[in-house]
């Protein structure tokens, strides 16, 4: 019993301790500030969770730079098919969820794990012919994934993605952020290897006023709510890391991919470039989701 109490509550101390760090560390590097973007005429970006928060501030900008953008947004609890769907309208899933109560996917995936990373892994692998096809030299196809500082206190089970042996909110969305930095390195990797124009990485936008807080316990949502208005920051800036990475004219070919953070790369934890965490987590997701 105590042991089952403490492997609940430990990580959810760790996740705040980090949210803690993370806040610190912005309010003392200051606002973001988003450079002077190139126009993105003719360019097409599929933006997931484009309809509020970090996503709609992404969205807006890419349209303002003359970028077609299709939005996508879905249920927290809808199946995978609705990435399908985008997919095959185009040759759109809410962008993440954090804390939330145990439950699954119409597939029968762990929520976190299903809609943070398979839905987003699935989106990439579908459109990943179209990704190739596009991306030439001097102007490369683009993959962001956003992901979280929490990737760095996650754990990956492989035997166990999907939270059945135990289940915490706070374990379960590390995984899903450490899952998303995992397989954007990893694709990187490939696409590189491959001689393809495809870049891939993932994107820390700090600590943002946004619905992603929804779901913590209420007395601490109350307090978070009021903390969020003086010290986070907003969605707009929140945006500014995302759009550097998809846009910015150094990041093309090799000098792309990586982690990024605070509007830069940074590095990550040694566990991020495990090869063989990579290729096993994709592999297996790979067979999650029917994919050969």
């Amino acid at each position: 019993m105590l042991s089952a109490f403490w492997c609940h509550l430990l990580p959810a101390i760790k996740l705040y301790l980090l949210g803690l760090k993370v806040l610190l560390l912005q309010l003392l590097n200051g606002p973001l500030r988003l450079p002077v973007m190139p126009r993105q005429d003719g360019n097409v970006a599929i933006v997931t969770g484009g309809g509020r928060g970090i996503g709609y501030e992404v969205a807006r900008h890419l349209v303002r730079l003359g970028a077609h953008v299709i939005i996508g947004g879905r249920d927290e609890q809808e199946g995978l098919a609705a990435v399908r769907r985008i997919c095959e309208h185009y040759k759109e899933a809410k962008a993440g969820v954090m804390l939330v109560p145990e439950g699954r996917t119409e597939d029968g995936f762990e929520q976190h794990f299903g809609v943070n990373y398979l839905g987003h892994f699935l989106l990439t692998w579908l459109l990943l012919d179209t990704l190739k096809d596009s991306g030439k030299s001097g102007h490369v196809s683009r993959v962001v994934n956003v992901s979280s500082s929490a990737h760095c206190i996650g754990q990956i089970r492989l035997n166990d993605l999907n939270s059945r042996q135990s289940y915490s909110s706070h374990a379960a969305y590390c995984q899903s952020k450490l899952a998303q930095v995992l397989f954007s390195f990893h694709l990187h990797q490939e696409m590189q290897s491959g001689g393809f124009q495809v870049s891939s990485c993932a994107v820390d936008p700090g600590m943002v006023d946004t619905a992603l807080y929804r779901h913590l316990w209420t007395p601490l949502h109350l307090a978070q709510s009021v903390i969020a208005r003086l010290l986070f920051r907003t969605p707009e800036e929140g945006a500014t890391t995302v759009l550097s990475a998809a846009l910015l004219p150094a990041l093309e070919g090799d000098c792309g991919g990586g982690y990024w953070a605070n509007g830069c790369r940074e590095m990550t934890t040694p566990l991020t470039f495990d090869p063989q965490l990579q290729v096993s987590l994709w592999e297996i997701s790979l067979q999650l989701l029917n994919l050969h």
